[in-house]
């Protein structure tokens, strides 16, 4: 990648004044991969004036050449797909087959629902007919910083771009310093797409750095970020002093709740969408809750799932998981799976250390505990790991109290055969989404949570509302 150490900035690639060199890892060999620049505070201040004096004349825009514009990009990143599945799989470890299927058309998904939501949208429209002369608008809210993170680079880098730029938003995306190398070959694409300069910008950096920078500039009207609950309270923190807009997707500990009726594979299905992308997922479910009489059954299925899912090195084809994505993040499941030993939770599968074929590389070990209470600190704290916890209930109501249990509200998941109880269940779970019997959702669904899971929804026409501001004029006819 020729542009690794350069940041993209008005419309070309731009050397940093001050070179500040960071190695990227590959967590299947720890190696390095690549090189990157982490920007400056001139670095930032120049990607953001460039998207100052680009917002105008994006605003003023027609939605159809905004629209052109983005049909534009998907048809130049389906172009280079594979380049973008072997950047994934060097930066944070996805198993190619993984990148290729899961990851890199997470983008393409997104770009296809966002430009249905736009062609659909009411940009302008009557107040009603009680107020025929009332007009309401819907414009660009401004200048906006896109932080974005390692475990889904493109699918959050789409779930970004694509909104603000339909809503006549100019930006500066900061990918995450871990997996930068994505949003390079982003960044070639947009080029490619030929944006008028200063629409889009590209800055690398840390949190603490360009973050922080993005967070706090006067220039900067609005901040989406996707990462932790605690970077997500300090961005907020740092936004407060000018009333910028806050777009959070931060955490989760989702529940799935498994009821007696439930199908055959409920416990297998739940197993492998916790351990997908080695269950670096905001929303995993990494609670199963089994009803009583299930309970002993999906334990069992539950640990021979965990052994026999294929821990493989991320470049090699084939079904399995990678690594995970950091020394830092390897350490961190370490403990607590060591913590979920001590405090007495029944390892049924996997453990501590990497899997035995594997001598080199962040790999953890498929892990399943059972009888795990609430008062455990791996039924609590959010492991970001191939780690599952699986907590037995009696009654509807007491998995209900279970699943709502936790600071976090994301995603949680419901398996029953009885509708009526599905409708029951996912009106009082306190989440932004509810996965029922292993049937995902559709194009241009709202993703987002509540309580500590974050603010505001990505994803079709709600995505592309929170880059908008609603402006209201009367005497318009």
């Amino acid at each position: 990648m020729d542009h690794s150490r350069h940041f993209y900035i008005d419309g070309r690639w731009v050397a940093p004044a001050r070179p500040r060199d960071l190695a990227v890892i590959d967590p299947s060999t720890e190696e390095v991969c690549a090189t990157i620049s982490l920007g400056d505070q001139a670095a930032t201040d120049a990607a953001v004036a460039a998207a100052r004096r680009a917002f105008d004349g994006w605003a003023a825009t027609p939605v159809a050449e905004r629209i052109d514009a983005l049909e534009r990009i998907l048809a130049a990143y389906l172009k280079r797909s594979e380049d973008m599945a072997q950047a994934i799989t060097a930066e944070m470890g996805a198993p190619i087959d993984w990148s290729r299927q899961q990851q890199v058309t997470s983008g393409d998904w997104h770009f296809e629902a966002f430009l249905a939501a736009a062609r659909a949208m009411d940009w302008e429209r009557p107040l009603g007919p009680h107020a025929p002369g009332e007009r309401i608008f819907h414009e660009a809210i401004g200048v906006v910083a896109l932080i974005t993170p390692w475990n889904w680079p493109m699918n959050q880098i789409a779930l970004k771009v694509a909104p603000a730029l339909l809503a006549g938003c100019t930006m500066v995306l900061k990918p995450s310093e871990i997996s930068p190398l994505s949003g390079l070959v982003f960044a070639e694409i947009v080029d490619a797409a030929g944006l008028p300069p200063g629409v889009f910008n590209l800055v690398n950096g840390d949190g603490p750095g360009v973050g922080s920078q993005l967070s706090v500039h006067a220039d900067v009207d609005m901040v989406s970020f996707t990462g932790s609950t605690r970077a997500g309270r300090l961005i907020s923190k740092a936004a407060a002093d000018t009333i910028k807009r806050v777009s959070l997707e931060l955490g989760g500990k989702g529940a799935n709740i498994i009821f007696s009726d439930a199908d055959e594979k409920a416990a297998k299905r739940g197993v492998a969408r916790c351990f997908g992308n080695s269950g670096q997922s905001c929303n995993a479910p990494t609670r199963m809750l089994v009803q009583r009489d299930r309970y002993a059954a999906a334990v069992e299925i539950a640990a021979k799932a965990a052994e026999e899912t294929p821990v493989i090195n991320a470049h090699q084809e084939g079904r399995g998981i990678g690594p995970v994505v950091s020394a830092m993040q390897f350490d961190k499941i370490q403990a607590l799976i060591q913590t979920g030993i001590d405090e007495g939770a029944r390892l049924v599968a996997g453990g501590t250390g990497r899997p035995g074929h594997l001598n080199r590389g962040y790999f953890v070990r498929p892990t399943v505990f059972a009888d795990v209470t609430p008062d455990m600190t791996i039924y609590r704290e959010e492991i970001f790991g191939p780690v599952l916890s699986i907590t037995p209930f009696d009654t509807e109501e007491e998995a209900i109290a279970m699943a709502n249990d936790t600071e976090y509200g994301l995603t949680n998941y419901i398996q029953t055969a009885d509708k009526d109880r599905l409708h029951r269940v996912a009106r009082r779970l306190r989440s932004g989404m509810v996965e029922c019997n292993g049937k995902g959702f559709g194009k241009g669904s709202p993703f987002g949570g509540m309580k500590q899971s974050g603010s505001g929804r990505e994803g079709g026409v709600w995505g592309i509302h929170e880059f908008l501001e609603v402006k209201t004029v009367s005497d318009w006819e």
